[in-house]
């Protein structure tokens, strides 16, 4: 692990831009446009220009969306799996749920293996012994039909695995020795957990994305190397950070890591001004997506769905929406504006960049109505050219019967719409009154909508992060150390005495002592009410009458009732495991002290601590824009946060 004293640098990339910090006591930040289908060309150069002197030896902490893409586009390598005989047809049945309750003609996406390549195995193990053996001749003959088909990645998923390991173990160790070259993933190595459905989506999952990511991973590895970098660490979708090598056996951890990031810098902003409750919204190029921090820490999710494949494992829960700055718009059949989900991109991006892009965009939008300056280039001295911007949306608004500057309105509120309505999903419908929170916008183009989408769910104030276009980056850079392992248990928490959960966390704390050896050890539990068919993960601080009392107060909180006289069943163990955490001293500097109400704009970049902004006015920065309405009235944190209220 990096030591305290040496630079830390956090890269994100985005779909449009890729964001840059260093921290080194202060905070250096750039921004550069994202290469198609890989990091800029510029990264290592733009990397060693936020931190000329360099001094002990550098970390780098990184954000990819490789994992995301592959399953979001179905660009991962042809998976192998083997199953038990019998279940070769779970993926496609799935939990028999509707892709859209109330629309018959839409379906789930296809699960990531064809049904040509799902390998039937003649055993069978049941719940606590063998009921049909596994032999050394249906080993082999499992073994020469997988090699058949030619895989980049095989995915054994056995029934009861979770409980008795032995017939997978066999059969991974057997594929090993035959396919040298090609990953294998073992159920009871991804998620030694029951739903037998759940575990071998992950596993396929897993698999699938071995290949990519593996070579994504080792190709960073070594040009961070050779760039002189003594840590490279990946950011998993649980908010925490893991080594290369580790993530390339994790793969399917991946699948949300940059927007976690971006959930982690906002915590800290919160926690720099002393406000723990949070919703959070991360508006970049692409997309958008929404979070909640609830006491200072991150709501967490032990599984959910990216790009329609069910991935359970943990993470923070992130609500995305397609409603980013080069969203574009455009009229439905119907005749009506619509914006979202497909994007400009990094290339050729909205109209407004002049790179040969066409088609209006939510920044194109905001550039007519003023919102952005043609006089201040965005990052990497992206010029905005308002002539383009204005073509683009006449070719939208013409046929609409609207004026340019109505239509530029229009394409606005739809993409708050899109954001308020993911923030609500984070939020309300988990129990969450979304007015006692505060809100934090943050990408290139989230503070420019601030206001607006605190006036929607009915809140007070916002926080603007300092270099709210890059916060991203700057929660990766500051991102401790994070694994977690989890086993089930499937017992009444009543009869779990200490001695017993010391036992039981025993295999699973000496796995973390192996690959976290400095790491704080956190137990959780998943729990539930007889009966239930979901789930929640609560803290494990003593024996099962703790336990119980804290899923009484967690399931009180998350959906407003607790039934203190029914038993508690505990059916998973999660340990938890966090390494150390930089310290980041967010600070003020002195600068702009004040605007006057209706001023039009000002500064963003080294505001004064104590200095007011009422709106309306415009704060331009290097990596983004804030928008204070007509009503509100920014000051600025000591932290260099600006808080901004209702007046």
């Amino acid at each position: 692990m990096a030591s305290p004293s040496v630079v830390r640098y956090g890269v994100d990339v985005g779909g449009t831009f890729t964001d840059l910090v260093a921290l080194s006591g202060a905070i250096a930040v750039d921004k550069v446009r994202s290469a198609p289908g890989g990091v800029p060309a510029t990264l290592w150069t733009r990397l060693r220009g936020l931190v000329p002197e360099q001094r002990g030896e550098p970390a780098l902490i990184h954000g990819t969306t490789v994992a995301t893409n592959a399953l979001l586009e179905r660009t991962g390598g042809r998976v192998v799996l083997v199953t038990t005989a019998g279940f070769e047809d779970l993926l496609w049945l799935r939990r028999q749920d509707r892709a859209a309750l109330y629309d018959l003609s839409q379906d789930h996406p296809p699960p990531l293996v064809a049904r040509s390549d799902v390998v039937g195995v003649r055993e069978r193990m049941g719940p606590t012994d063998v009921l049909v053996p596994l032999d050394v001749g249906e080993i082999n003959r499992v073994v020469a039909a997988v090699a058949a088909c030619e895989p980049m990645a095989v995915a054994v998923c056995l029934l009861f695995s979770f409980r008795d390991a032995r017939h997978e173990q066999a059969l991974c160790a057997a594929l090993q020795r035959a396919l040298p070259s090609v990953p294998v993933a073992a159920s009871h190595a991804v998620l030694p957990v029951f739903r037998e459905y759940e575990r071998a989506s992950t596993t396929t999952a897993e698999a699938y994305l071995r290949p990519a990511v593996s070579t994504y991973l080792d190709r960073m590895s070594r040009d961070a190397q050779s760039q002189g970098f003594a840590y490279f660490r990946i950011m998993a979708s649980n908010g925490g950070t893991m080594r290369s090598d580790q993530a390339c056996v994790r793969a399917a951890s991946l699948a949300l890591s940059g927007p976690a990031g971006g959930v982690e810098g906002a915590r800290l902003v919160g926690d720099a001004v002393g406000i723990g409750d949070l919703l959070t919204l991360d508006m970049g190029g692409t997309s958008a997506d929404a979070s909640v921090i609830v006491g200072g820490h991150p709501l967490t999710e032990p599984g959910g769905v990216v790009g329609g494949v069910p991935v359970a494992l943990p993470h923070v829960l992130i609500e995305t929406v397609g409603a980013g700055g080069g969203s574009i718009a455009w009229l439905d059949r119907g005749g009506a504006l619509r914006v979202g989900p497909r994007s400009a991109g990094a290339v050729p991006g909205p109209a407004c960049y002049g790179q040969g892009g066409e088609e209006p965009t939510v920044t194109d939008a905001a550039l007519v109505l003023g919102w952005l300056d043609p006089d201040r280039p965005l990052a990497d001295k992206l010029p905005l050219d308002p002539s383009l911007a204005h073509a683009a949306l006449l070719g939208v608004a013409k046929p609409a019967g609207l004026t340019v500057a109505r239509c530029a309105e229009g394409i606005i509120e739809i993409a708050n719409a899109a954001m308020v309505r993911a923030l609500r999903r984070v939020s309300v419908e988990r129990g969450i009154d979304p007015r006692r929170m505060t809100l934090v916008p943050f990408g290139g183009a989230g503070a420019l909508f601030a206001c607006r989408m605190a006036e929607s769910l009915g809140i007070t104030r916002t926080l603007i992060p300092p270099h709210p276009g890059v916060l991203s980056a700057l929660g990766l850079a500051a991102a401790p150390e994070k694994l977690e392992w989890v086993e089930s248990l499937h017992r009444t928490a009543a009869g779990l005495t200490a001695r017993a959960l010391d036992t039981a966390y025993r295999d699973l704390e000496a796995e973390a002592r192996r690959e976290l050896p400095e790491g704080r050890h956190v137990r959780m539990a998943d729990c539930r009410y007889p009966g239930q068919g979901y789930e929640l993960a609560v803290p494990v601080t003593g024996p099962g009458a703790s336990i119980a009392e804290a899923f009484h107060r967690v399931h009180r909180a998350r959906y407003g009732h607790a039934d203190l006289d029914r038993p508690v069943e505990v059916v998973n163990l999660r340990l938890v495991s966090v390494g150390h955490a930089e310290a980041v001293r967010l600070r003020a500097s002195n600068g702009a002290r004040s605007a006057g109400s209706g001023s039009g704009r000002a500064g963003l970049d080294d505001l004064t601590p104590g200095a007011r902004f009422p709106g309306p006015v415009m704060l331009d920065g290097r990596d983004a824009t804030v928008r204070i309405e007509a009503g509100w009235a920014g000051t600025v944190h000591e932290s260099g946060s600006l808080v901004v209220e209702r007046s």
